[in-house]
């Protein structure tokens, strides 16, 4: 179904405000979003699906109008609370209609972080109390219309509904290109950062910045076992970090984090500012984009997060934008006490054949924890 037709069904049933985390499998919402509204008061891309739906919850709340919250289905865990504690009609009654990316969807091949999600994303639906369409590409215009006139009752009883979306089942015509003016690539970033980091432990975050970290290992013939690839998990793979370097404190604990990451799930840096692990070193590649799912901004362009550090209780805190500078500072905290804190100014873009790790997530945990076991 072409994006243009799906909003005018949408806006026929009173909805005109847009929210959510951008998802590859929505990348023609997102896009028409952006091309239609770009970033205001019709159209706000949230830190997390939670904040998401809150935000659609005062939307409502000041309106009276219903807002479309959309997702990947990696998203649902975030959900669930705000869902069932704020929106259900057991509790304030506030209409939502969710637009969900199906990753991992049954018998199509996919990441192995989506299997099992993938697998349950209607049943947490249905758990929810959330009625579902199922559209792909095969979907007529008349049955979304007949599913709509279901889902106006059910809204108009202050339940929430969705769409459930496979890939091709969305489509739009514009291509939308981002961009901004930064030098450095995140694969230059990630391999200064492992030339600093020689044998300590590696922990790096979801999407493309794990993926080029196990190109890189690969190419220099570097041994994949200092590493952790959080190949799902958005947000938490400073959290993962935290938890292995306050048991391996003689052994220095990089994590190599992105802007849309570390914005999902912020609380995180007050708990390491707090816990001040003397052997942690933070890096967050900041390209203000959710690159590994399309390149949509974040609000990551506009912060400094340089103080957000310090006021967390980071020991010490730096941005940069060349080679240069990240060399110089990547070997200066590598002999300081943390936690330490570097922001790298990232283009937006990856290599077109960037590959995807050849190990599975099981063998990686594996071969990382038999390292673990000989560090102090």
């Amino acid at each position: 179904m072409q994006t243009t037709n799906f909003i005018e069904y949408l806006n026929g049933i009173d909805v005109d405000f847009f929210t959510g985390v951008p998802d590859s499998q929505l990348q023609p919402l997102c896009n028409y979003l952006i091309k239609s509204y770009g970033i205001s008061k019709k159209h706000i891309i949230a830190a997390n699906e939670g904040n998401a739906v809150a935000i659609a919850a005062g939307y409502h709340l000041s309106t009276g109008k219903i807002s479309c919250v959309y997702l990947q289905n990696s998203g649902l865990g975030n959900v669930v609370n705000p869902i069932a504690s704020l929106l259900n009609d057991n509790v304030y009654g506030i209409p939502s209609v969710f637009v969900v990316g199906w990753r991992g969807e049954p018998n199509v091949h996919d990441e192995p972080q989506h299997a099992y999600q993938g697998k349950i994303t209607l049943e947490l639906l249905e758990l929810m109390d959330i009625a579902y369409m199922v559209l792909d590409n095969q979907t007529s215009e008349k049955e979304v219309e007949e599913k709509l006139s279901e889902f106006r009752q059910l809204l108009a009883k202050g339940k929430s509904v969705a769409f459930v979306v496979k890939k091709g089942g969305l489509s739009y015509n514009e291509n939308i290109e981002y961009n901004n003016g930064n030098q450095l690539t995140r694969e230059e970033i990630i391999q200064c950062i492992t030339n600093a980091a020689k044998e300590d432990i590696v922990v790096s975050t979801t999407g493309k910045a794990s993926r080029e970290l196990f190109e890189i290992r690969e190419q220099s013939g570097h041994s994949h076992k200092y590493d952790f690839l959080t190949v799902g998990s958005m947000g938490h793979s400073s959290s993962i970090a935290l938890g292995v370097a306050l048991n391996k404190p003689e052994t220095r604990v990089w994590c190599i984090d992105g802007d849309g990451s570390i914005l999902m799930h912020m609380g995180s840096m007050a708990v390491i500012g707090a816990i001040s692990p003397r052997n942690y070193v933070h890096i967050v590649v900041n390209n203000s984009a959710h690159e590994s799912v399309g390149g949509m901004p974040t609000v990551a362009e506009t912060m400094n997060l340089v103080q957000v550090a310090l006021g967390c209780g980071y020991k010490s805190a730096y941005t940069v934008d060349t080679h240069s500078d990240l060399c110089m500072i990547l070997t200066d905290v590598g002999s300081q006490d943390g936690p330490a804190f570097i922001e790298v100014k990232s283009a937006i873009g990856a290599r077109d054949d960037l590959g995807r790790p050849t190990n599975t997530p099981l063998e990686n945990k594996l071969s990382f924890m038999t390292y673990l076991n000989q560090c102090k």
